[in-house]
């Protein structure tokens, strides 16, 4: 039965976000906008970062390679979020929804371990700053880069190669505007009880792990700040770490809450997961150049070249 149930399910039907052909247009509209404002962004910031030579170090490494990180992790949910605001078949093939959910995998595993590896920077400079050239060498900012793309990769492919052997059967219905792994367990007729192992396994390594790291490092920064005697020298330690903060804030935060959560569809889940993989890499581009004078005076550096150049 198994089989021959999985051997008709060539497709899954997405929910979406509304029922409603009015709001559905709203909605349209709007993901548009924050899609373009994503990709424009970090786009941006990929330019900048790459043209200025006062910011080829590791910090502006590290968040080059958290741009790229976020474009891609955009690109996989929203363009198949608009074409299923447009469309009246809110259908994706069965391939199409595997894609994804690897994609997902990779790319927010990639930004976990990204985000733990600037945390550790960040420590290095505020914590070591007389050591900090010999601390974060070439070498290391370089491993700690493409380490993060391979655990991102190898977790996605271990996750997904087990649900590539499910068998689905005849309820086919995701309650989500994307596929997500979790929300495909229930649509399967087979037993899920190895994928939901591995699945915490790599949770608690992959996603506690590198909260714990990041928790490590900022203790130690706060640590250290506080025991700066001058007042300026407090704000300026911080300063350097605030972005960061924020970004692991936004990101951690609305992530935990939304897998926390079990999988129904609900507002709350919805609004959990849009902000995590949609509002996240809108505006981290928006977090790091409002309050970094770095990036604003090497932005105005590059469109500065760029404006005399055409005069």
């Amino acid at each position: 039965m198994a089989l021959r149930n999985h051997s008709t399910i060539t497709e899954f039907i997405l929910l979406g976000l509304s029922v409603d052909s009015h709001i559905q247009a709203l909605l349209f509209v709007l993901f548009l906008g924050i899609y373009l404002l994503t990709i424009l962004g970090n786009l941006l910031m990929l330019l900048v970062i790459k043209a200025d030579s006062h910011l080829h170090t590791p910090m502006y490494f590290f968040l080059s390679h958290l741009s790229l990180t976020d474009f891609c992790f955009s690109t996989v949910i929203v363009p198949r979020l608009l074409e299923n605001l447009l469309s009246q078949r809110k259908t994706i093939s069965v391939e199409g929804c595997l894609a994804q959910v690897f994609f997902l995998f990779d790319f927010g595993g990639t930004e976990v371990c990204l985000l733990s590896a600037m945390a550790y920077d960040r420590y290095a400079a505020i914590c070591h700053p007389l050591l900090y050239g010999q601390v974060m060498n070439n070498q290391l900012y370089m491993q700690l880069v493409w380490g993060s793309w391979s655990l991102g990769f190898l977790d996605a492919l271990i996750n997904i190669t087990l649900v590539m052997n499910l068998d689905f059967c005849e309820a086919h219905t995701i309650p989500h505007y994307s596929c997500e792994l979790p929300s495909l367990f229930p649509l399967s007729c087979s037993d899920v009880s190895t994928n939901l192992t591995v699945l915490l396994c790599s949770t608690l390594l992959h996603g506690f792990g590198t909260f714990f790291l990041i928790f490590f490092s900022y203790a130690r920064i706060v640590s250290t700040i506080l025991s700066i005697s001058s007042s300026l020298g407090r704000s300026k330690a911080f300063s350097t770490c605030s972005s960061h903060l924020t970004a692991v804030s936004f990101f951690y935060g609305s992530a935990f809450l939304r897998h926390l959560m079990p999988t129904s569809g609900s507002p709350l889940e919805l609004i959990f997961s849009i902000q995590y993989s949609v509002v996240t890499p809108l505006v981290n581009p928006f977090i790091y150049s409002l309050k970094n004078k770095e990036i604003k005076n090497a932005l105005r550096r590059t469109l500065g070249k760029f404006l005399q150049q055409y005069r």
